[in-house]
């Protein structure tokens, strides 16, 4: 079966405003698979990526660290304030990327999600919403854990792969499609795009990146383009 990769559609999103690293990619997606084996829960699995990771990872988050700081607290707000709107009436996801809001889940109706996407933009600092909530029943705990399975083999991919930064992505999986979030190049998108449609799961790969040029990556990085060609 060909899964599609594809980007947001328009109306979706409303506007506010390496030598040792290379060494060290296949035994941390290796970890990445393992913690998958002790917990389901999505949360639980990205703590295990993250402890695994931080020291190698970190300096390739190409966010600025108030802008990182500005997205935990985008999370928290946002879910809280979605809870109290939402209760028992749906399942809402709230994720933030360079305040940027990825809004995942299920709700009653038509009017549900248009309130959650109001109330995700009285948040501050949000630049703009991508709103995939579905109008629906909320999923079983077996799906939400089938879905945390297939970001945690996405993740470990990204770590594996040389011509990849793995912590300038951000993996959301919903249903069985995964969003790819993070500020990265038109090549590192494509690839990562390529590679996820390769897990078996996925069945939609969505794109909700923000993309720089090759130079901004060099700047950024301090140090030549990664190399495609080479294993």
């Amino acid at each position: 079966m060909n899964k599609p990769v594809i980007t947001p559609s328009d109306n979706a999103v409303i506007n506010k405003g390496n030598g040792s690293w290379n060494r060290l990619r296949r035994p941390l997606g290796a970890i990445v698979l393992c913690a998958t084996v002790a917990v389901t829960l999505q949360g639980c699995i990205e703590m295990a990526v993250a402890t695994a990771a931080v020291g190698t990872m970190a300096a390739s988050d190409r966010r600025t660290l108030g802008a990182q700081t500005e997205d935990q607290t985008i999370v928290v707000k946002g879910e809280s304030r979605v809870s109290r709107l939402v209760g028992d009436a749906g399942h809402v996801n709230v994720n933030s990327f360079n305040r940027k809001v990825l809004l995942t889940g299920e709700v009653r109706d038509q009017a549900m999600k248009e309130a959650v996407e109001r109330e995700i933009g009285g948040v501050e600092g949000v630049l703009s919403i991508v709103n995939e909530l579905v109008i629906g029943t909320p999923t079983s705990m077996t799906a939400r854990s089938n879905d945390s399975l297939i970001t945690a083999k996405v993740k470990a991919s990204f770590i594996d792969a040389r011509d990849l930064f793995a912590n300038s992505f951000k993996v959301v999986t919903e249903r069985g499609v995964v969003y790819l979030m993070g500020r990265v190049t038109r090549r590192e998108g494509d690839r990562a795009g390529e590679m996820t449609r390769s897990i078996g799961g996925v069945q939609k790969v969505v794109k909700v990146l923000e993309y720089i040029s090759e130079e901004e990556l060099r700047q950024l990085t301090n140090s030549p383009e990664p190399q495609t060609n080479k294993r």
